[in-house]
């Protein structure tokens, strides 16, 4: 949740009163989060993975087939499997599947000892070095390049190993109830290929849920802007901006909605992008491997074809990722969650975490136009504070600015991924944790939330439990 204007605790009774009789119970949209053609009332381990119920009987054939495709694991070539050989030379993942553990949020590694006790999979490096590409986004690690990964083929080396270690950072509630928050630091060690550049900045990211994108995809752009500028125009001290980014797929910088900064414009650079990335493999839009002149190893390694998948196969996975159902809200008119629900706007939590959006058109899905849905994001980015910055620039996005993560669908992460961990690392322990380590813009708010009493707090997680 972002920032509000500082709250006095003094006003806060009347404040509640006052809203709690605004308030009425759920409207019934809401309780339909990816609309009319969306929403599913599965709310069991498979609630992520499930399609639109508004698709078309030759639409559920491709999602079928990119279901496949996203799941199951790719090979190193050559190999009698030959649809699904390629993998590497370097890679984080054997599939898209790995990270994205049926569909929902991916985790940071086991901790022992106040350190990871395995390599990291759903938690990526991404690497750079001050400056810009052709495209303004990232100048590439020149040894290691844009993302650091930590498996490789035989015959390959992997390009190292990602150590994590935890510090617990205590606090205090208002009411002095302790809590503790876990800040981790990142190393990367066991390096194959030498040192790192001087001055190599890192950040790293985990694997989000992927619920509800095509809608998102189908938010019109001068919507988007219109929370900008109504932000803006509030004079709260919330500046969220929107990210320009450069678009593989359509060949020209469009406004980012994806990746933890904003930095991905389209489900199908993503898409692209993450096959590339963290499985090894190349497609139409990213048909070279990313071996920099000092990986010799990685530059001779056998390929699974030119590209290594193609156009229609991409699509369908492209699809796919577009067309995962959103479930619908559980226990709206619980008076604890209808109480949640006005704290939540009382902390102008709100105002980034935007409830409502009304779809335009989408190119590949016409269905999805005209859809009011309810992700509680305004795809913006927001400077969050000292204490989550990674001091990596992206694009437009500067070292300490986040997009806005949509929030529908967290109440289940732990019935699907069996974990709560929340922000872009996965360092928070759950909803009050990653609220606490909001700053920046979100100060007030997490202020807001750290001054209620025991009760309260736990009727605004209940509210955030039902989405």
């Amino acid at each position: 949740m972002k920032s509000c204007p500082r709250s006095r605790p003094t006003l806060l009774p009347l404040l509640l009163g006052g809203l709690l009789g605004a308030l009425p119970p759920a409207h019934a949209a809401e309780r339909l989060p990816g609309g009319e053609v969306a929403t599913i009332d599965d709310h069991g381990r498979n609630a992520f993975s499930l399609p639109a119920p508004g698709l078309t009987d030759a639409q559920k054939t491709t999602f079928v087939i990119g279901n496949s495709f996203f799941k199951k694991a790719w090979v190193g070539a050559p190999a009698s499997t030959t649809a699904r050989d390629g993998l590497g030379p370097h890679f984080i993942a054997r599939s898209c599947g790995a990270c994205h553990t049926l569909d929902g949020r991916g985790a940071p590694p086991a901790e022992a000892d106040g350190r990871n006790a395995e390599q990291p999979m759903a938690l990526l490096m991404r690497l750079s070095v001050p400056g810009r590409d052709a495209h303004g986004g990232p100048l590439p690690e020149p040894v290691y390049g844009g993302q650091f990964n930590n498996d490789a083929i035989p015959g390959v080396k992997p390009e190292g190993e990602v150590a994590i270690r935890y510090e617990e950072l205590a606090g205090r509630y208002a009411d002095g109830e302790p809590y503790s928050l876990r800040k981790p630091r990142y190393t990367l060690t066991q390096l194959g290929y030498g040192e790192l550049h001087a001055q190599t900045l890192m950040s790293p990211r985990i694997a989000p849920q992927l619920i509800g994108l095509g809608l998102l995809e189908a938010i019109p752009e001068a919507a988007i802007l219109a929370h900008a500028e109504r932000q803006r125009s509030e004079g709260a001290g919330i500046a969220g901006k929107p990210n320009r980014v450069w678009d593989a797929a359509a060949g020209r910088t469009l406004l980012g909605r994806f990746g933890w900064k904003a930095n991905v414009a389209s489900i199908a650079h993503q898409t692209a992008g993450a096959f590339h990335g963290d499985i090894g493999i190349t497609s139409p839009l990213f048909p070279a491997q990313d071996c920099s002149p000092a990986q010799a190893d990685c530059r001779g390694a056998p390929a699974g074809g030119t590209p290594e998948i193609d156009a229609r196969r991409l699509a369908q996975v492209v699809f796919y990722s577009q067309t995962l159902a959103v479930p619908s809200r559980r226990n709206a008119d619980d008076p604890a969650v209808v109480r949640g629900e006005a704290l939540f706007h009382a902390g102008q939590c709100a105002s980034c975490h935007v409830p409502s959006h009304t779809t335009g058109p989408h190119a590949d899905i016409p269905q999805f136009a005209g859809q009011q849905i309810w992700p509680y994001t305004d795809l913006l980015v927001h400077d969050m504070g000292e204490g989550l910055a990674d001091g990596r620039p992206d694009f437009d996005a500067d070292g300490r600015q986040w997009r806005t993560p949509p929030l529908w669908g967290l109440g289940l992460l732990q019935t699907v991924n069996g974990h709560s961990y929340l922000l872009h690392d996965g360092r928070a322990r759950g909803f009050a944790e990653a609220i606490l380590w909001h700053g920046g813009e979100a100060e007030a708010s997490r202020e807001f939330f750290r001054q209620l009493p025991r009760a309260e707090r736990a009727a605004l997680i209940r509210f955030l439990e039902s989405l």
